[in-house]
């Protein structure tokens, strides 16, 4: 009888090295975090107001993202609160203004009140609660050129806006403030007025 060598002899599974599989999952990691960055820049940015423009609405030294693509999803709006390049012979840095007036429309401001004689024919008179130092500043009839916006700080009393005589190119608009991440104790979403639900 006689016994034979050639059984077949399991395969002995190797190892993977444990170093290399580290270093494997951190460049995915690394890749992933990268990717994830990228879009984040893309979509947000973050801006700290500087001033008292948007008293009390805002508050200097508050910091705030920015969404930088809803407005390749639909027009800007009145109401809306927005970060934006303002004209060179302005200023260089970056402004935080509420837009009032849209494209196309006429904007008189009467001791402080503001009528927008809109492209429709209408004539709106705005209700502002968001308001709390009131101007009596008045302002002759405007028209507000096409593809321009008639932007204005709640700090109506100290705010260097487009009463100045000026107003603010569709191009040069970042975004719309969307968040508030800093101080904690008032983290949440910007309060944006909605004048077409209040119409409503």
């Amino acid at each position: 009888m006689t016994i034979s060598n050639n059984m077949e002899q399991p395969e002995i599974q190797k190892q993977p090295n444990q170093w290399k599989v580290l270093l494997r999952d951190l460049v995915t990691i690394a890749v992933i975090a990268g990717v994830i960055i990228l879009i984040l820049q893309a979509v947000m940015q973050k801006f700290i107001v500087d001033g008292p423009s948007m008293d009390y609405t805002l508050r200097n030294g508050q910091q705030l993202m920015v969404n930088k693509i809803i407005y390749s999803l639909h027009e800007p709006e009145r109401g809306d609160i927005i970060v934006f390049h303002p004209p060179e012979e302005i200023d260089t840095d970056d402004y935080i203004k509420r837009i009032i007036g849209l494209p196309g429309e006429t904007i008189l401001i009467v001791e402080g009140k503001v009528f927008i004689h809109k492209k429709d024919g209408s004539i709106l008179e705005l209700d502002e609660p968001y308001i709390t130092n009131k101007s009596t500043r008045s302002l002759a009839e405007f028209e507000i050129p096409e593809g321009e916006y008639f932007v204005m700080g709640d700090n109506r009393i100290n705010s260097a806006d487009s009463r100045n005589g000026w107003t603010l190119e569709r191009e040069n608009i970042i975004g719309k403030a969307w968040i508030t991440v800093w101080p904690p104790s008032i983290w949440g979403l910007i309060p944006n007025h909605d004048f077409d639900k209040e119409a409503g």
